[in-house]
This record gives structure tokens, sequence and C-alpha cells, in this order.
């Protein structure tokens, strides 16, 4: 699919032969001076990423990047080919760029599953909330962006949107334990279905808030608002700091509650929360959102850099999930300066500081511009020294990379606004939610690495810091 590279990008041999290799891979390639700049640059970071992927190749499965890691077959996860396929979209979105839409387009549209839910029967039997939730916010943010619509014949974004919130919203996947709240995995048999965590809820609150906006439909607010409740309820949202913490077990009520931060838990509610802010315009909604952003900067932006605080301090700590989290903070954090405009301020300058750090790192390898992990160093350091072939750290410099276009990208449209595609009041709603499944170990879950680190954590004890104040 890739015969040529994208114009001004120099050959690794061509640069031997002219004896220059050296010098000319001591620093980046990448340049994010000007709108153009930022175009080019986001051109090629997003053919080295697409390398990673193997679905648009003769007998390859479309949507997903090389994995699961159990079966030997690469280092991601369902999941992640979401997210991915989201990252697209936005690189769509932001540069207009239309190399990748039908490659995109064929692996949203693969994965669906036999009931059109992101349930997909090939990995149903591992399914996360979250899991699922990561393909509903790539669908959703296709609806929102007006990313090309799918053949008639084909399900459409706002419909896969809306039957990934239903099946989500089933009574099934809300029961009495912790006062409510979804678990993290689906299947009963699942190693981490008596976990109860802040991104699968998340997910959830995420994509309703965006259903609310883009529908109207009040029904997606009340059920944003129950979910918000309940998180803040079981004191995932710290009432004092409002950092975001993980999740807790139902066999204890959700009070032993894991105080690890991700960068992603913030960063999922602070967006879905401006969605409602915007919608609504009720100020509890921008009094959170404003709480949350300035929670996230200051704790997961030092110095202006995307930091992941939980694995970040020792090389080699992050698991392959990690090694994906600061795109996608990027990516909404970009979006929540077109929704409260009072943050753009706020926001923009630390997108742009960050920016600046990712690709400044981008030297390595044969090519001398792969990109690594450790932003704030300056320095490249080998994807290998994490146990991954770099499509996470990858995917991270173009999300950072192409937000920096927001300002000049239309925000999101609604059904008012412009929205083209086509939604069903029934999607989601003949799911067999509850099939009997096998029981499968931690590492064939999609997110087994968090659970992982998160049980090594907890008899580490948690990080001194977040337990002070702000």
């Amino acid at each position: 699919m890739f015969s040529s590279l994208p114009s001004g990008v120099v050959p690794a041999t061509l640069l031997l032969l002219a004896g220059v290799l050296p010098s000319a891979y001591s620093q980046s390639p990448y340049s994010i001076n000007t709108d153009d700049e930022i175009r080019q640059s986001a051109r090629t970071l997003a053919y080295d990423l697409m390398l990673f992927y193997e679905g648009n190749q003769t007998g390859q499965i479309p949507g997903i990047l090389p994995g699961p890691p159990d079966d030997g077959l690469g280092d991601y996860y369902w999941w992640q080919g979401g997210a991915m396929m989201g990252t697209y979209i936005d690189y769509w979105h932001y540069t207009r760029d239309t190399s990748y839409n039908h490659v995109i387009q064929q692996g949203m549209v693969h994965q669906v599953g036999h009931n059109r839910d992101y349930q997909p029967r090939n990995f149903t039997a591992s399914l996360g909330n979250d899991d699922q939730g990561f393909w509903g916010m790539s669908a959703m943010l296709a609806a929102e962006t007006r990313f090309p619509d799918p053949p008639e014949d084909q399900p459409q974004w706002l419909a896969l949107a809306q039957a990934v919130w239903a099946t989500q919203a089933s009574p099934e996947r809300h029961d009495e334990y912790c006062n409510g709240g979804m678990r993290w995995q689906v299947p009963l048999s699942n190693n981490g279905y008596n976990y109860k965590n802040t991104i699968a809820n998340g997910c959830f609150f995420n994509i309703g808030a965006r259903l609310a906006r883009y529908t109207g439909n009040d029904t997606y607010v009340e059920y944003a608002e129950r979910t918000w409740d309940w998180l803040w309820g079981v004191n995932y949202i710290d009432h004092e700091t409002w950092r975001v913490y993980d999740g807790g077990h139902v066999q204890h009520n959700c009070t032993d509650v894991n105080k690890a931060t991700f960068s992603y838990n913030i960063a999922i509610l602070m967006q879905g929360a401006a969605f409602l802010y915007n919608y609504t315009e009720d100020q509890k909604w921008l009094d959170r959102t404003e709480k949350l952003a300035e929670r996230c900067l200051r704790d997961f932006f030092p110095d202006g850099v995307a930091y992941e605080v939980p694995c970040e301090h020792r090389q080699g700590q992050c698991t392959a999930d990690m090694l994906t989290f600061k795109g996608y903070v990027h990516r909404w954090l970009a979006v929540v300066t077109q929704l409260v405009p009072q943050l753009r301020e706020t926001i923009l300058p630390v997108l742009r500081t960050s920016a600046e750090a990712a690709v400044r790192q981008c030297t390595g390898g044969e090519s001398g511009r792969v990109c690594g992990f450790y932003w704030a160093s300056g320095e490249f350091v080998d994807p290998a020294v994490d146990s991954t072939t770099g499509a996470g750290e990858a995917m991270n410099v173009l999300a950072a990379v192409e937000s920096l276009l927001v300002d000049s990208a239309a925000p999101p449209v609604t059904n008012s606004t412009g929205g083209t595609s086509r939604g069903d009041p029934n999607a989601g709603q003949n799911s067999d939610i509850y099939r009997t499944y096998s029981p499968i170990t931690t590492a064939d879950r999609a997110g087994a690495g968090i659970i992982t680190f998160l049980i090594l954590a907890g008899g580490l004890g948690t990080w001194g810091w977040m337990s002070t104040g702000s």
C-alpha cells in the first residue's frame, strides 16, 4: 500500500552514502513551528505508525494491531486497535489527509461483531467494558467529525456508539454491589470480574455525555449523572484533591480503593464533563471540568510535558496499555478547548510544550525518526526497554502533533449542526450479553498489564505523593 515515503523524508541509505548519518540522527527530523510543518510532521508520523498495522494485508484481521501477547501474535490487545482507529480519525479531521480513511473505515466495520455492538465473538470471551468502550468512543468520534460514513448496508457510526452505550446501560451490567457501577470485565468467569474501576465506568460516562450532546436526548444525561454520582460516592474521585483513582473490589464493597492514578482515567472524565457542560450549560459541569483539568495538568504534565506518573519514574515499568495513555490525554484535552473555551488559554500552551518534547526525542531506529515513550528526557529510549515494538509510543506522538491543529478544526458536530451519521434507537437492545465462557488467565485479557501492575503496586504501597494535598 505504501509505495513511497512522504515528501521531505530522506531514506537512511541516502544519508549513509552522504556520510552524514550520525549528525542527522542527533536531531529530530520533525518541526512543528507552523501549521504546515505540523501537517508534514503528522503525515510522516502517521505513515510510520501504519507500518505497525497488518490489518490491511492479505490474510490478516482488519482493525487490530498484532496480538494478543498471550497467543504469541504480538504486543497489543484488541482495544488498542480501536484506540488507533480513533487516532487516525482525528488525524484525518485535523489534517484533511484522506490517505488512511479506507483502512480505518474497513477496520472499524470489521470489528463490530455479529450484533453490531463491538462485541465480536473472537474477543468477547476476554471482553472488558473498557475494551468495548474504546471502540464505542472511536465510533462516536467518527460521527462527531463527520468521518466518511460506511456503505448503507453496513452499521453506521452513531448507531454503533448507541449500541455500545445500550449494552452497557443494561441492568445486567449494573448490580447492587458497591451500590451500583459497572464491573471491569463482562463475562462472569473473567479474572477482574470482581473489580469495579474508573475506566470502565468512565467510558460509559464519556459516550453517554457525547450522545446527549449529539442527539439532544436527555436520557443520556440522566445516566451520565448517575455514573458520575457513583464514581464520586465510592471515592474514586478524590473530594479534596480531585485526583481520580483506579478502582476497588466488590468483596470489599469497593472501599479498598486502589489509589493508582492513571492519566487516561482523569482525562476521560474531564472530556465527558466538558461535553455535558457544552450541552447543558450547567455550572456544575463547568466546575467539574475545570477541577479535573487543573489536576490533570498539574499531575501529568510536570514542566509542561506529558508524564505517566505510576510507571514512568523507572524505565521498563510501563505496560503496553500504559504506553498509549499520553496520546489519548492530548487528544481529549484538545477537544476540551473547543467545548469549554474558558480553558483554552490554560490547556493549549501545555499541549504545545508537550508536543515539542515528544518530537524532540524521535531520533531512533534506522530511519532516525522512531519515537520513544520518555519525552521529558529529550533523548530517544528504545521501546524495547518496555518490551514493546513501539506502536503505542508512535501513536502517542502522532496524537500530540495532530492535536496542535485543533484551532483550525471544526468542533464536534451534532445532529443539528451538520452531523450526517445515522442512528438507531434499537441498537444494542438485543445483544446476548451473558453467554457462558471458559475461564481465562489474566494475560488473555486486554488490559491485563494494568491489573498485574496494580497488584504489584498494592504490595508496595501507594505512592506517598498521591496522599498529599494539592
